[in-house]
């Protein structure tokens, strides 16, 4: 009842829509730019990933304060103890739902850019079920016991989105050295929010116990994922045949980041050919 009326969240439908078009851009999108001209958008990545950098570290704050505001409790937190403090955490979540629909443009992004290695099933299956996920989080447990994994991602967002903004200027690329660290941070942050979790079911309280088991699977789901990443992308066997998967696709250095990956250099390179061939 404290959401009805906010925007998106009284009808699923919308939200699942807009995951159904996700889905069809991430199928289609390729196929429309297979013989097309990738575009460079620099200038609008830029944008776009310091504006999410300063959203992120916005509702960071936020929950950070609001959650302290409300004298929240580690362990196990309800959703109807803590009044206005209760209030500025769902606002908050809601914009935390809400951006999850904006990072769909990563994926756009990917495909306009013919970044299409980068479309993994990591990547899809992550921005495709956060979304949803966070509907329903909206609408029976806005507060209480699920700040903690959001408080943590949006930090974790701060570090991602920067590096991304700061990606997109060609002479600060050779100062970005924390690319693996953030893989890392997110694995970190998956198994605290596990623990967290499992607090919430060992110290009982009237948070609904089956959002708990739920987040907890859901923990295990992205944590698999994410190691097979960080393996793939961060070991010398994994590394290796990644350069070689890389090597059919394209030419120039490629730099891997929480199951992205930065093609700028690349980009460059493909326009200096461009250029010569014109010449």
């Amino acid at each position: 009842t404290r959401v009805k009326g906010w925007f998106l969240l009284d009808n699923y439908i919308p939200t699942f829509i807009f995951s159904v078009i996700y889905l069809l851009i991430v199928w289609l999108g390729p196929k429309y730019m297979k013989n097309r001209q990738a575009f460079s958008c620099r200038g609008i990545l830029l944008v776009y990933n310091l504006g999410l950098t300063l959203l992120s570290l916005y509702m960071f704050y936020e929950l950070v304060t609001g959650v302290w505001e409300g004298k929240y409790n580690f362990f196990c937190q309800d959703t109807r103890s803590a009044g206005e403090a209760d209030m500025k955490v769902i606002r908050v979540l809601w914009w935390y739902y809400f951006s999850k629909l904006i990072e769909f443009m990563d994926t756009i992004f990917f495909i306009l850019r013919k970044n299409n290695h980068q479309i993994t099933v990591l990547h899809v299956y992550h921005h495709a079920t956060m979304l949803n996920i966070w509907w329903f989080v909206m609408n029976w447990v806005p507060c209480g016991h699920s700040y903690f994994g959001a408080t943590l991602n949006s930090f974790i967002h701060v570090l991602m989105y920067s590096y991304y903004a700061l990606s997109s200027i060609p002479s600060m690329r050779p100062y970005l050295w924390w690319k693996k660290y953030i893989t890392q941070g997110q694995l970190v942050q998956f198994v605290l929010t596990i623990i967290q979790t499992i607090c919430g079911v060992i110290w009982r309280c009237p948070f609904p116990l089956g959002w708990l088991y739920f987040q907890i699977g859901y923990m295990i789901s992205l944590i698999t994922l994410f190691t097979n990443f960080y393996i793939q992308t961060y070991t010398k066997k994994g590394a290796s045949r990644r350069k070689e998967h890389l090597k059919e696709h394209q030419n120039g250095s490629v730099a891997a980041v929480n199951g992205h990956t930065n093609s700028f250099s690349t980009l460059e390179n493909n326009m200096k050919l461009r250029k010569q061939r014109k010449d």
